[in-house]
């Protein structure tokens, strides 16, 4: 089993910045993908971006310039920073962890964290 634990989400003004991060714990493979989703109020889950265990990274188009993804491996963490924040952005920001054993999928998802971009 794995944990993921968010934490970062808040208040911003339209055009802040916040810095999302997502621990992980528990049964960790040595390669995997972490990615974050979002989802606001009425709207279906998206994803926002993934990173791969080799740095690899994609972007929503929404995001594209204005977030980074970025991960620390050797702490099983993962971040988003985000940029020139929108009204838009506002939502609940999900991290997600993927991995694969013997042909088995194993995906986690955190409890997530709550972004508001509102002035």
């Amino acid at each position: 089993q794995v944990q993921l634990v968010e934490s970062g989400g808040g208040l911003v003004q339209p055009g802040g910045s916040l810095r999302l991060s997502c621990a992980a714990s528990g049964n960790i493979f040595s390669i995997y993908t972490m990615g974050w989703y979002r989802q606001a109020p009425g709207k279906q889950r998206e994803l926002v971006a993934v990173i791969t265990s080799g740095g690899s990274t994609n972007y929503a188009v929404a995001v594209k310039g204005r977030f980074t993804i970025s991960r620390d491996n050797a702490k099983n963490t993962m971040y988003l920073q985000m940029n020139s924040l929108k009204p838009e952005d506002t939502a609940v920001y999900y991290c997600n962890l993927d991995q694969t054993s013997w042909g088995t999928r194993y995906n986690y998802w955190g409890q997530g964290t709550q972004v508001t971009v509102s002035s």
